[in-house]
Order: structure tokens, then C-alpha cells, then sequence
């Protein structure tokens, strides 16, 4: 069986990490195909929104360690280049998405696997998910962009509390926490997952990754700066056919039907 599943139905990309008996604990060769895969739905016109979920009981255990090279010699620069084409590429590669992309989160999502799912636009989780901060626990430094994430969305002191300690989250206290978008029954995700892709879908495609780009440059960035990319944003997406869609239907008082261009 491939280790990632992929399919596009009505115009919503599914990616599935399939290594259960894992957890779904990330390989190079997996984590390479997520960002081959999300960078073509950037680039795709028929794809207007991104799903990715596990199967079994994980969503994402964190990068397969089990390959890994934790003794010899090496270069001065190894490590860093590694994470930089690595972990890093990934996390980017959902940041940098065009289209809106939905974490489904269906069983526990740890290190790498939790911002895997912290970087994605929306997060659904089943009631039984977990966010672990692993890191800790094996004597490493947070990667794939957690020490930039983290911090954003519940604040620092949060944020050192779960790196510090990596203590296991449920579904319900990240929610709390600000770290997911709603809680549902484990038999339930899918369908909800689904049912948010669709409506995403149907909507003003570029209009949402301006404001994804928008939100996403928002806390790096000066009043001044965010006020030019909001005016450049405007300025791009009112020559989409959706922009002039989404006038003309207000004045003829009709619903929208937004075409992804």
C-alpha cells in the first residue's frame, strides 16, 4: 500500500499519511511527497481546497526517527541544512499553500505531526486526538516551526509550558487553548472535514489565499507593512472573476457562484 494516500474529489484534494502501524511517524520520502502534493494544489485551477488526515490511531507521530543518523561524523552545517530541506520545507509548504487546508486530526498528533496540523489553516480534531510536544522528552529543540507556531497561537507562557514539560494535550484542552477550530466525535471527522473542504471549495479561491497570506504575514509585520499588503491584496483580487462575481450578485441580489478564478 502507498504510505500516502491522495485523491481529488469535487474539486477537495485528500492527503491520508497511511503507515498505521506507526502512527503515521514521517519518512523522508513521505514528508518530500506532502510538499510535491501541496504545491501542486497550489498550481492546480481544479483543486480549491486541502484535507489531510491518518489513518488509524495517529495522525502524524512526528518524523520516523528510526532511520535517522543519531551517531558519527558530521559537517559543521549538517543538522541545520537537513531541518532547512527537511521539516521546515514541509511546514512552509503548508503555510504556503493556495488554497485553504484542513487538519483533520484524527488520533495523536506528536512533535513534528503536531505542527504539521498547527500550521494548517483550520483544525478539526476527533474527541479521542492528542497534541504532544515530544521534543522534550527525547533531549531536542522543538523543529518544523514549533517555536515560531506555538507562540502565536496561545502566547509565549503557553507555549513554554508545552515545550518545557510535553505533556500530552486531549482534543478538548487544546481547544481550549486555542490550538484547534472545534471537537468532534471520532466517528464523525470525516464528515465534517468533508463537509468544511466543500464549502471552502465553492468559494472565492484566490480571495481566501490572499487572506490566508494576509493573516499569515499579520504578527511579522508593522501597521504600515500590513496595510500595504492588505491594499496590494485588494488591488490583485479585485481583477479575479470572482471578485466581480461576488459585486455583480450583491447588486442583483442573488447568491454568488464563485468559480475558483
Amino acid at each position: 500500500m502507498p504510505t500516502v494516500l491522495h485523491t481529488t474529489a469535487g474539486q477537495v484534494l485528500s492527503i491520508t499519511l497511511n503507515r498505521p502501524e506507526t502512527l503515521n511517524a514521517l519518512t523522508p520520502e513521505q514528508r518530500d511527497e506532502v510538499v510535491e502534493l501541496l504545491s501542486a494544489a497550489s498550481a492546480t485551477t481544479d483543486i480549491r481546497a486541502v484535507v489531510i488526515t491518518g489513518t488509524g490511531r495517529g495522525f502524524c507521530a512526528g518524523a520516523d526517527l528510526r532511520g535517522a543518523a543519531t551517531t558519527g561524523e558530521r559537517s559543521a552545517g549538517d543538522v541545520a541544512r537537513t531541518l532547512r530541506t527537511g521539516a521546515q520545507r514541509l511546514i512552509a509548504a503548508v503555510l504556503d499553500c493556495e488554497k485553504p487546508v484542513i487538519a483533520a486530526v484524527n488520533g495523536t498528533a506528536a512533535g513534528l505531526g503536531a505542527h504539521l496540523a498547527l500550521a494548517c489553516d483550520l483544525v478539526l480534531a476527533a474527541e479521542s486526538a492528542r497534541f504532544i510536544e515530544v521534543f522534550v522528552r527525547r533531549g531536542l529543540v522543538p523543529d518544523g516551526g514549533g517555536a515560531y507556531l506555538l507562540p502565536r497561537l496561545v502566547g509565549p507562557r503557553h507555549a513554554k509550558e508545552l515545550m518545557f514539560f510535553g505533556d500530552a494535550l486531549t482534543a478538548t484542552e487544546a481547544e481550549e487553548l486555542g490550538l484547534v477550530n472545534r471537537v468532534v466525535p471520532d466517528e464523525e471527522l470525516e464528515k465534517t472535514a468533508r463537509a468544511w473542504a466543500e464549502r471552502l471549495a465553492t468559494g472565492p479561491t484566490r480571495a481566501l489565499a490572499l487572506t490566508k497570506q494576509l493573516v499569515n504575514a499579520s504578527l511579522d509585520t508593522d501597521r504600515a507593512t500590513a496595510f500595504a499588503a492588505e491594499a496590494a491584496a485588494q488591488e490583485i483580487n479585485m481583477t479575479t472573476a470572482d471578485a466581480q462575481e461576488g459585486v455583480r450578485s450583491f447588486v442583483e441580489r442573488r447568491n454568488a457562484v464563485y468559480r475558483g478564478r
